[in-house]
C-alpha cells in the first residue's frame, strides 16, 4: 500500500498528492466541499490547511479531517483500490 510524501492545496480545491511510489498527481475535491465533516472548506484557506500525518501518512486538516490513501491513490493513478476485488467477491456470495 502506498501512502502519500507531499501534499499541496490548489486553486478550485484540487489537491496535488505524492505517493510512496512516486506517482503523483491532482484529483479534485470540490465536490465534498460544505458538506458534513466538509463544511470548513467552505473557507478556501482551511482547505489550504492541507498537511500529511507523519503517522498514517495521508493528507488530513485541522478538525480531524482526514482521506483514505488507497482512494487517493486509486484516483491519482487509476489503479483499484486495494481489496475492492475481494470484497465485491465476498459481497456477492
Amino acid at each position: 500500500m502506498e501512502r502519500i510524501t507531499c501534499a499541496e492545496a490548489r486553486p478550485a480545491y484540487r489537491l496535488w498528492l505524492r505517493f510512496t511510489d512516486a506517482s503523483e498527481g491532482e484529483i479534485d475535491l470540490s465536490h465534498l466541499v460544505g458538506r458534513g465533516v466538509f463544511a470548513s472548506w467552505s473557507d478556501p484557506a482551511r482547505f489550504a490547511q492541507v498537511k500529511v500525518d507523519p503517522v498514517t501518512r495521508t493528507v488530513c486538516w485541522p478538525g480531524g479531517i482526514d482521506l483514505d490513501p488507497d482512494v487517493l491513490y486509486a484516483r491519482v493513478t487509476g489503479k483499484p483500490v486495494p481489496g475492492a476485488d475481494a470484497m465485491a467477491t465476498s459481497r456477492a456470495s
